[in-house]
């Protein structure tokens, strides 16, 4: 789907706030709050738009611990493997990369004793993977959920 300008401004709008009704949505970009839903509705069509989410704290929920972790995965075996991880509660995201690692994954446990847990019980068990590396998060300084949707002739 061909992004216009009034597109990329609900979507930053939309980022900024999902529950932001269509009607001040319409005012903060001089349309009507019929024609923010249709374009709304298209871009949700298309997939542009993949949900609706309130972003909430890990800590807050009591999952205190995080961590990202590095695999080699055996030739092969990817897409089982892949399966697998999704299946484990605490496996948050899921990338393929580059470099040293095939896959990095970021991880939520609620201790270091559960991380142990999720790393040597659950992941560690998996076949497909022949090496790993955990780093533990210590902190998270910026997080920011708003991509950087620019137009198509900005220029760094």
């Amino acid at each position: 789907m061909d992004l216009d300008a009034t597109d990329r401004a609900i979507l930053r709008i939309l980022m900024e706030d999902a529950r932001t009704p269509f009607s001040e949505i319409a005012r903060r970009i001089d349309m009507s709050s019929a024609t923010v839903h249709d374009r709304v509705g298209r871009m949700e069509d298309a997939g542009v738009i993949e949900g609706y989410h309130a972003h909430v704290d890990p800590r807050e929920v009591g999952l205190g611990t995080s961590a990202l972790v590095g695999f080699r995965v055996k030739q092969g075996r990817e897409k089982e493997a892949l399966q697998q991880l999704r299946d484990i509660e605490g496996v948050q995201e899921i990338n393929l990369t580059t470099g040293e690692w095939d896959v990095m994954l970021r991880v939520y446990a609620e201790d270091t004793d559960a991380l142990r847990e999720l790393m040597f019980d659950h992941i560690a068990e998996l076949d497909g993977f022949s090496r790993s590396q955990t780093m533990v998060i210590l902190g998270t300084e910026y997080d920011d959920p708003v991509l950087p949707i620019r137009e198509p002739d900005d220029r760094d």
